[in-house]
């Protein structure tokens, strides 16, 4: 069974069709990337995911079970975590402030234990944020201030407060837009990594092409809310579609 199935997915606002008719799966531990030019319908797709749209038809199904009209604290408690095209972050917290945000959707709720404030869970919680700081290599950075933080070091304290929700499935949108060069390759090899340390499949939007290609198992282009194409990133890259997308008529 897939992790993540959509099955024709169609939303509009007004008179525009922001998506129509998609159909999509990720695999567990998959690595999707997702790709298109600007207004293609890309992070629409992640809004009705994570719950911020909700879509005038079609189904998207986690584990098999329906996402349809759910709110978005609800869909990250099912496993579902995202970053965001324009960072989401509380600037004038610190790095370790804003990771331990993350793990909100995991405290218990009763008020048994909030009025005991069980040790026991405080430092859970506080192993789980120290290990993404020392994976991200983000130590210096801690006690800092975000809006003192380089933009590169933002993007990665977005990413780390999203895999201290432990989700199964993480959606990355333009994780390296922004970044220098050296950044980016930097980024993409921590991509890879979560998926082999943290068993989450990934479906990630990303513009540049040499990036999503090296990353993906799979891809996908979507083109004014359509699919136009699928497959692995070499085949997806050669249809004629999509180069009809990026570089227009010849």
């Amino acid at each position: 069974m897939a992790l993540l199935e959509i099955n024709a997915l169609s939303i509009s606002f007004g008179g525009i069709q922001a998506l129509a008719g998609i159909d999509l799966t990720v695999e567990p531990e998959e690595i999707l990337s997702v790709i298109g030019p600007n207004g293609s319908g890309k992070t629409t797709l992640f809004n009705c995911v994570s719950g911020v749209y909700h879509q005038n038809s079609g189904e998207i199904l986690f584990q098999g079970e329906s996402l349809v009209r759910l709110s978005p604290d609800s869909i990250a408690q099912k496993g579902i975590a995202r970053t965001f095209q324009n960072l989401r972050l509380f600037l004038h917290m610190t790095v370790l402030d804003n990771l331990l945000l993350g793990r909100h959707i995991k405290f218990r709720k009763s008020p048994f234990h909030a009025f005991l404030r069980l040790r026991s869970e405080e430092l859970r919680h506080r192993e789980v944020v120290e290990e993404i700081i020392d994976f991200l290599d983000l130590q210096a950075h801690r006690q800092a201030r975000v809006t003192d933080c380089p933009y590169g070091i933002q993007k990665r304290v977005e990413m780390g407060r999203a895999l201290a929700m432990e989700p199964q499935l993480l959606m990355l949108d333009e994780p390296i837009a922004g970044l220098t060069s050296e950044e980016k390759e930097e980024t993409a090899y921590r991509i890879t990594e979560i998926r082999g340390r943290y068993k989450t499949a990934i479906l990630l939007v990303e513009h540049d092409l040499r990036i999503a290609s090296k990353l993906a198992d799979r891809m996908i282009a979507l083109d004014y809310g359509l699919k136009i194409a699928q497959g692995s990133p070499e085949e997806v890259q050669r249809t004629p579609e999509v180069i009809k997308a990026y570089l227009g008529d010849e």
